[in-house]
């Protein structure tokens, strides 16, 4: 396993913009993708974005299309999302997962075997 330790979240106003982190510690050296779900208030976590082991593949949610970009570190072992143009509706607690399993970066939540703990991001109208 891996831990997972979110940073970046905070208060911003709507159009600006945020890059969040995620850093991974523990059994680094296996491969692993990496994605960043969030789970709105009162609503069920969703996808957000995720990125391949190798960094070359990317997915994202058709409502951050184009808003937002993920990538990772050189030493693969860090991940980032860049949102830009941010929307109220854009407010939750981020995540961000590490598959073991899957090592393309999937879209759904079960194939993802460590989570962090979440930081918040609160977009302000």
């Amino acid at each position: 396993q891996v831990q997972l330790l979110e940073s970046g979240g905070g208060l911003v106003q709507a159009g600006g913009s945020l890059r969040l982190s995620c850093a991974a510690s523990g059994r680094t050296g296996n491969s692993y993708s990496m994605g960043w779900f969030r789970q709105p208030p009162g609503k069920e976590r969703e996808f957000v974005a995720a990125i391949s082991w190798s960094g070359i593949s990317t997915n994202y949610a058709d409502s951050v299309k184009g808003r937002f970009a993920i990538s990772r570190g050189n030493a693969k072992n860090t991940v980032y999302l860049q949102m830009s143009s941010l929307k109220p509706e854009d407010t939750a607690v981020y995540y961000c997962a590490a598959s073991f399993r899957l090592l393309y970066g999937p879209s759904g939540a079960t194939g993802y075997d460590s989570w962090g703990q979440g930081t918040q991001v609160t977009v302000s109208s």
